[in-house]
């Protein structure tokens, strides 16, 4: 049970605006360091992993929206969980597969304390790495820069954004169509 004492690190009420879409039809499964939440099928329409993390929403399950229209689910703000789940916590990855069929959120328990300093020098190798592919191949996507480095597309988008912020790169152009400029 996500309420008991063994998943403490995860928030119950934070979790179950990830879950409550997930009654009907998907998968959850729970390991030590994470939860999974697989769901048939794909982002509807033109709807993209950026676009549900900026607060975007399609309606995807006209029945579970039914059920919470007439009261039986209790939910409140419909659209909204996904990013009521990133302000509560911010660690989790959606991955889109339209090739495989399935859209997959992952939840990640929250990192020991003791691995901070360790946490961060890997921050900088990983850093440093982005970096020289970027160079190398500025056209790349963060997705394809990620499976490069086998990192998680959560941790790659963290990584990117430090860059960003520190004026280290940046992107020109479209995510599709662009590339990435090092600043030195």
């Amino acid at each position: 049970m996500i309420g008991s004492s063994s998943f403490s690190p995860y928030p119950k009420d934070r979790i179950n605006h990830t879950l409550t879409g997930t009654v009907l039809s998907e998968s959850i499964f729970i390991f030590d360091n994470r939860i999974e939440i697989i769901s048939p099928g794909t982002l509807p329409n033109n709807l993209t992993v950026e676009k549900i993390r900026n607060g975007n929403s399609n309606i995807r399950n006209p029945v579970l929206v039914s059920f919470i229209a007439k009261g039986l689910l209790p939910y409140r703000g419909l659209g909204s969980g996904i990013k009521r789940a990133l302000e509560d916590w911010p660690d989790i990855d959606f991955i889109d597969d339209r090739e495989g069929g399935l859209f997959t959120a992952t939840i990640h328990r929250n990192q020991r304390e003791g691995s901070e300093k360790s946490s961060e020098k890997s921050s900088e190798k990983s850093s440093e790495k982005i970096i020289t592919l970027m160079k190398e191949e500025p056209e790349l996507s963060a997705k394809e820069i990620g499976v490069r480095l086998d990192m998680t597309p959560r941790a790659i988008e963290k990584q990117i954004a430090a860059l960003k912020k520190s004026g280290k790169i940046q992107r020109v152009g479209p995510a599709k169509g662009g590339h990435w400029e090092v600043m030195d």
